[in-house]
């Protein structure tokens, strides 16, 4: 019987693990899409996203913060958060790793 248990569980936990998985990945592809729009419909680029200093500034400490799963946050992603936020209402309510995942693939 605790075979059994123990299988069902491994079984739900595996199945909790990719739905949350396929959860950030379908929020992560939003955002980007919502971002590359933005992008789109910009035709100066010195205001576009892609192009901003600040977010081009902010790879790394992206990198680093999606790497430590949030547990590293630098000033200059803090600084990248708060442009695109203001600049891209689909923005607004996402988190701040689905953001650095979005500069990540800028």
């Amino acid at each position: 019987m605790s075979r059994y248990l123990l299988g069902a569980v491994a079984t739900i936990a595996l199945l909790a693990g990719g739905v949350q998985a396929q959860t950030l990945v379908a929020s992560s592809n939003v955002i980007i899409r919502a971002v590359d729009r933005t992008f789109d419909f910009t035709s100066d680029t010195t205001t576009s996203i892609r192009d901003s200093k600040i977010v081009l500034a902010a790879r790394d400490d992206a990198a680093s913060f999606v790497a430590s799963q949030g547990a590293i946050r630098g000033a200059q992603l803090e600084a990248a958060l708060t442009s695109i936020r203001s600049r891209v209402p689909e923005a607004q309510d996402a988190s701040d790793l689905v953001l650095a995942e979005a500069i990540l693939a800028l």
